[in-house]
């Protein structure tokens, strides 16, 4: 009768030892059932789960294992499994499996501690656990920290709800981010993020930096204001604040575009975007003058956003064509996706406002970034305490494998 045997290996790891194991596994015709390792500040961390068939005589081949890993310097440990708690770890491979992805500029065992008692008590267990951040050196280097981890989880929530919101809570008290996916297939096979321009992919909101250059930067605070209370609705804030900039000079957009600021991470996280094939668009309720600035900048695939009048050098106060709203936002996001030949799921939407939401909700990854606290509770995903390129880590793309900081 064949035996399965759970084998760990722990040590200071050594170039060669997976070559030589496995040779001797092979004498005996051992099978593999599943195997992964570790590898912590080059300690080793093995683990093995292995069927030794009926023809072979277990004792001698623990007995080899044992000596080989003991001439390394190196501790094992061996443990039965029955065929029964085999099998009922066989079915628990059809359970659902979640990605959790914690992110901050630095992780602590607090973070942890109150981010897996979350997932204890919703009947969940932890698979795995794998640091997607650069390694983090002692002193500060005047960059920036950047801290992830990325926890594999099994079974379904008991209330999933009651879970997003108490990871909410968590996020707020310890000024970290708490990502919550399923993992399908899509989440390995996105190609497409969406951006809002203002306050997101830059640090300005363009329109307050015309209406200050206009001499009309209160008025048009106000009218933002409104909109922001609900009391008038984009289009119509839009046409108002526009209205204020009647009789510009033309040549003030390009001076407020030479001085717009890219968010933090921005040009990291398109250019390794670019280099892993995906493609990207600026679809923005601002105006399109500052958006195919930051194409040519950054190298933007698409841009769709207001258009500006402008008549003899001058700006007429009037937006041109369709206006840029939510739900032209969430249009344009299917647009684009069809020009490409992506299904939703493939989709990553990003932005900050209530204008973004329609946008954030359709996208098969919607990103609520340094957002309003509406948008944050309403959006799947947020992200406030790193910047741009802390996307890469919420589709599973490593520092190492990521581009070079800007």
């Amino acid at each position: 009768m064949s035996e399965i045997i759970l084998i760990n290996i722990s040590g200071q790891d050594k170039p060669g030892l997976t070559s030589s194991l496995m040779g001797i596994l092979a004498e005996y015709n051992v099978g593999i059932l599943d195997i992964g390792q570790a590898v912590i500040h080059d300690t080793l961390s093995l683990g093995m789960l292995v069927k030794v068939p009926e023809q072979a005589t277990l004792s001698p081949v623990l007995k080899d294992v044992l000596f080989h890993i003991h001439h390394q310097g190196m501790q094992v440990r061996f443990t039965p499994v029955s065929e029964e708690d085999y099998d009922a770890w066989v079915q628990g491979a059809g359970k659902p499996r979640y990605i959790f992805t914690l992110l901050g500029r630095r992780i602590t065992a607090d973070h942890i501690a109150r981010i897996a008692s979350v997932i204890t008590a919703n009947d969940l267990n932890i698979e795995d656990i794998m640091r997607l951040s650069g390694r983090e050196p002692l002193y500060k280097t005047g960059k920036a920290n950047r801290a992830c981890i990325e926890l594999t989880v099994r079974g379904q929530p008991l209330d999933l709800d009651a879970m997003k919101q108490r990871f909410l809570e968590i996020s707020q008290e310890l000024d970290v981010d708490i990502a919550f996916q399923e993992d399908s297939v899509y989440r390995r096979n996105r190609r497409l993020v969406v951006f809002d321009m203002d306050s997101t992919l830059i640090q300005q909101e363009v329109i307050d930096e015309l209406a200050r250059h206009a001499g009309v930067g209160e008025e048009v605070s106000r009218v933002t204001e409104a909109a922001m209370q609900g009391e008038i609705d984009f289009r119509e804030s839009l046409r108002r604040r526009v209205s204020l900039l009647e009789g510009l000079d033309a040549g003030v957009l390009e001076t407020v575009a030479r001085e717009l600021s890219l968010t933090e991470g921005a040009e990291r996280l398109i250019r390794t975007l670019k280099s892993f094939g995906y493609r990207t668009a600026i679809v923005s309720g601002g105006f399109s003058y500052f958006g195919r600035f930051l194409q040519k900048r950054l190298g933007v695939d698409y841009v769709h956003a207001n258009e500006l009048e402008v008549v003899d050098g001058r700006v007429t106060g009037k937006v041109l064509g369709q206006i840029v709203d939510g739900e032209r936002k969430a249009e344009l996001l299917q647009e684009i996706a069809r020009h490409e030949g992506l299904v939703l799921e493939q989709t990553i939407a990003v932005g900050d406002g209530a204008n973004d939401l329609p946008m954030l909700r359709l996208a098969g990854l919607g990103i609520a970034f340094r957002a309003k606290p509406l948008v944050k509770r309403s959006a799947r995903q947020s992200l406030t305490t790193l910047g741009l390129d802390g996307i890469l880590y919420l589709i599973g793309i490593k520092d190492a494998e990521a581009a070079v900081d800007d």
